[in-house]
């Protein structure tokens, strides 16, 4: 009866195309089985057949005024739907026309990742999203996707339910629901998998809302556009599935987190966000407010903006929670934002696991621990470290599958920066710095550098490490570090005629040359790198350290060095407390000494009388930082619980003035009412998940990430305001005033 009817208009409408559209949308009516909440579906499903004809005339091209066909299509509709009000048609219409369905639908009796060889011969309901199809002689296959897994459907293409017409007209990633039975694959179909050895033979479909204009595939991970455009449609790349993994092994990580320090008797507490700038360290994201009442009781003109500012971390609230002799252990997985550069690591907001006990030890007094003894702790904090390093054997073992040793081993920043020329050394290759200066000077005393610099290598063998000779060739090095390539002709002047070498050594000869080449067996072939450094290792890493790192991956993305897949944790101790060679810090320190770490950082009990005669860049921290592979994952240290002390180290060597030492006024306050000696730590929760789902970058398991700019493309910010609105809270834009000039 639709058919005919459809005919009888569309040939009275004198319109060609129009007949071919009717039959078009007949054919769809027809053949995709459409749910609702009514027993009768007759005239709901005509008026949904009229309303797809009245779009196609309406929307065509060769068509844009509605015709007298179209108009009685509408005008028939809403008669219908006025006559039998108890059968409304429950469909809303996407951008396209594509009608789908917002009525009551059966519910799924399984997942798409639950299906087993158990089930085969059960009926069973299941949603997803609809991936390509691969058709066959007489049947097609179809992949059915949600959040759990995958399951293949059959569709007959002889079937009497026409399953296989339905699915074959739905677009790709259109979300549906399918109705059938499980059969089980041959044996040597069967492939690995919760799902791998059944199929579902699909007799029934129902759209339930089409995907229509997609700016890419995400079921096709080999032609996935740039990283822009996947950022600006993240809630399309998030059903990717190793997006949808990485977003649920997270969950799993934080479960187990809060698991672990519950059973350690941690109290979760919240703390605030909107707290006072203070000069800790890092650019702070600054929050307007409309209110004129400021908190400081020395507070300048209520005409002033005031602002907030957001945690860089929860660093002054967990101390002053602590203090309060209120809670013993706590913890938190807490938001932090920070207003810094963009890197594949770094976001503006990030999340930390935090942590901070009461009663944490300021050392050992055992004499016999000297400063060269190596993989010891000597420092304060071993309850901090005894609790992270239970956490990371239980997160490694539940997620990774891989039981680690009780203890992690341990390397002072003197030995990491003179070994491997970083504070966050990468162990698991070789490749290490070798002092040339103290090797020259055992057995040729020879003239110094005036300004105590030190002369150091990397030697890159070809016979032992050929991989890494050509990744070392393959590298240039920068201003500062001077790459030898060994022959015949070379072997015996190559030291003679480095000008860094010379530089450092003027007096340098050819007996140093041959206790060099022997000392190292070197041969022809071989490749050697020369830096210089100051003898008291500065900063964050060296030339050689960094020029170590870009011949490793340069070696690793060529393919002729494969790392260890064994994880490699480190603790970095006994940092300089103060420094002046953090550029990050330059901004607030404008030319004096800054803290490494963070000012309530306190120094090692055997440093304490050096820092108090000024020798400050002799002090040593109770600081450490946790590597993995490389890449710090944490960092914290015992804090400052004496407010002498703390107060000493504001005004004599950070050199605060009055206002800068305002905001930690609290903090002050509360070393004086009995604060316990307390520390803690902060682990990056995306650094963590990063190396746990094995990704590069931090944002491949965030949900919804900032770009390396710090940009978010998907929500379109930050974003101007109008000046309306930055008059509410006393601030005038600099387009505005260079207007009004």
């Amino acid at each position: 009866m639709w058919e005919h009817e459809a005919y009888r208009l569309s040939k009275g409408s004198g319109n060609l195309l129009c007949n071919r559209l009717v039959h078009r949308v007949v054919f769809r009516v027809d053949n995709i089985r459409v749910i609702s909440q009514h027993s009768n579906y007759s005239l709901f499903l005509f008026s949904t057949f009229i309303i797809s004809v009245n779009f196609a005339l309406t929307s065509n091209p060769y068509n844009p005024a509605p015709n007298d066909f179209s108009s009685r299509c509408f005008q028939t509709d809403f008669q219908d739907i006025r006559e039998h009000p108890k059968v409304l048609p429950r469909t809303t219409r996407s951008r396209s026309g594509a009608l789908f369905i917002t009525a009551p639908y059966p519910k799924r009796t399984h997942t798409c990742g639950s299906l087993s060889a158990g089930d085969a011969g059960s009926r069973v309901i299941l949603t997803g999203w609809l991936l390509p199809e691969r058709k066959g002689k007489s049947m097609s296959f179809f992949h059915l996707k949600d959040t759990y897994g995958m399951t293949q459907l059959i569709a007959n293409h002889n079937d009497d339910s026409s399953s296989w017409s339905e699915l074959s007209q739905i677009p790709v990633e259109s979300v549906i629901l399918i109705e059938g039975v499980v059969l089980l694959r041959p044996q040597n179909a069967r492939i690995p998998g919760n799902t791998g050895a059944i199929d579902v033979q699909v007799d029934k479909v129902t759209l339930l809302n089409p995907a229509v204009d997609l700016p890419f595939l995400p079921s096709d991970p080999h032609n996935l556009p740039n990283e822009a455009l996947r950022a600006r449609y993240r809630y399309l790349d998030l059903r990717r599935t190793a997006l949808s993994d990485n977003i649920k092994k997270r969950s799993r990580v934080a479960h187990i987190v809060r698991s672990v320090l519950d059973d350690q008797g941690f109290t979760e507490v919240e703390t605030p966000v909107l707290l006072r700038s203070s000069p800790e360290g890092a650019r702070e994201f600054l929050v307007p407010t409309r209110s004129t009442a400021a908190a400081s009781e020395n507070s300048q003109s209520s005409r002033q903006p005031l602002f907030y500012a957001l945690q860089q971390s929860p660093q002054q609230p967990k101390q002053l929670l602590i203090c309060s002799g209120g809670v013993d252990k706590y913890f938190q997985i807490a938001k932090c934002f920070r207003d810094e550069d963009g890197r594949k690591d770094r976001q503006p907001e990030f999340t930390q696991i935090d942590l901070e006990m009461a009663f944490v030890s300021w050392g050992n007094a055992d004499s016999s621990m000297s400063a060269d003894s190596t993989n010891i702790w000597r420092i304060g904090g071993s309850e901090v470290r005894d609790t992270i390093e239970a956490l990371i054997r239980r997160l490694w073992k539940d997620v990774e599958g891989v039981e680690l040793p009780e203890t992690l081993n341990v390397m002072t920043y003197h030995e990491a920066m003179t070994r491997f020329g970083s504070d966050k050394p990468d162990a698991r290759f070789g490749l290490e710095i070798i002092n040339l200066s103290d090797l020259l000077a055992v057995n040729h005393p020879i003239d110094s550098s005036p300004c105590d610099e030190i002369l150091e290598c990397i030697i890159v063998p070809k016979s032992r490490d050929p991989g890494f000779v050509k990744a070392s060739r393959a590298s240039e090095p920068d201003s500062s570090a001077e790459r030898i390539t060994l022959s015949d002709a070379t072997l015996r002047t190559w030291l003679l005629e480095s000008k860094i070498a010379s530089r450092i050594h003027p007096t340098l000869g050819q007996n140093e040359q041959l206790t060099v080449n022997r000392t190292f067996k070197l041969k022809a072939g071989d490749d050697v790198w020369l830096a210089s450094r100051s003898r008291k290792p500065k900063g964050g890493s060296t030339a050689l350290g960094r020029a170590r790192i870009r011949i490793f991956d340069l070696a690793q993305a060529r393919g002729e060095y494969v790392v260890t897949k064994d994880p490699h944790f480190l603790w970095i101790t006994e940092f300089p407390l103060f420094t002046k060679d953090d550029a990050d810090k330059d901004f607030m320190a404008h030319g004096r000494w800054s803290s490494s770490h963070h000012p309530f950082t306190a120094p090692m009990w055997q440093d304490i009388d050096a820092m108090y005669r000024g020798d400050i860049e002799t002090v040593r921290g109770q600081h450490y930082d946790l590597v993995l592979n490389g890449v710090e994952i944490g960092g914290g240290s015992v804090r400052i619980h004496d407010a002498a002390m703390q107060e000493f180290i504001f005004a004599n060597v950070l050199q605060l003035n009055d206002k800068e030492k305002a905001p930690f006024n609290q903090l002050l306050n509360a070393l004086q009412c009995g604060a316990p000696p307390h520390g803690g730590i902060a682990l990056g929760f995306d650094r963590l998940m990063a190396m746990l789902c094995k990704t590069q970058s931090i944002r491949d398991v965030i949900a919804f990430p900032k770009t390396g700019l710090g940009t978010d493309l998907l929500f379109k910010s930050p974003a101007a305001v109008s000046d309306n609105v930055l008059s509410q809270y006393g601030i005038k834009s600099q387009t505005s005033t260079n207007s009004d000039g």
